[in-house]
């Protein structure tokens, strides 16, 4: 193991007590030196409140409060001591639309079922190494939800002045000219 997680406080948030005891002693042998067990969203995010943990591992299916409404109360209450604190989503759905769905609840990383340690050590090392700066938009709060940077993009939402190519001209003169993408020679 490269880091050392003694300092690190966990909640762990699950309602299938078994899933629970095994996501808490894979952490605790990577060395974490606090786990914070709930059993459900209501019950994690007072834990969270009280003891303000580094990082959150919450369960999505979970009743009567479920991960993403955790994750939403975790960014936006005004009760959350740490807004910004990193929230591994673990569930056994990883379609599209629910990776989807929990990127734009503000989860930080999400980790299918069933998965084993190196995974779990994967995501945390993940949130470590590759802290993601945080927007707030409109009704959105959370980690910035695009991880590939991409100069190619050109669909509706592309600033206009982006649209522009420079073009070949007397570059000693000064004479550059615009034009938009799509209409060069």
């Amino acid at each position: 193991m490269a880091y050392k997680f003694e300092t690190l406080k966990v909640l762990v948030v699950e309602d299938n007590k078994p899933m629970l005891d095994l996501t808490r002693s894979i952490l605790q042998t990577f060395g974490v030196g606090k786990v914070i067990p709930a059993t459900d969203g209501n019950q994690g995010f007072s834990l969270f409140c009280e003891e303000n943990p580094d990082m959150v591992i919450a369960d999505w299916m979970m009743q009567p409060c479920d991960g993403i409404s955790l994750t939403r109360m975790v960014r936006n209450d005004p009760r959350s001591p740490n807004p910004y604190v990193p929230v591994i989503l673990m569930t056994g759905f990883s379609e599209k639309r629910r990776v989807i769905s929990a990127r734009d609840a503000g989860v930080t990383e999400f980790l299918v079922k069933p998965f084993n340690a190196r995974d779990l050590y994967r995501r945390i090392v993940q949130v470590i190494e590759k802290p993601r700066q945080f927007v707030r938009s409109g009704s959105f709060f959370g980690p910035d939800r695009r991880r590939i940077s991409s100069t190619v993009y050109n669909g509706p939402m592309r600033r206009a002045e982006d649209m522009l190519v420079k073009t070949p001209g007397d570059i000693n003169s000064g004479d550059i000219t615009f034009s938009p993408i799509g209409e060069r020679d």
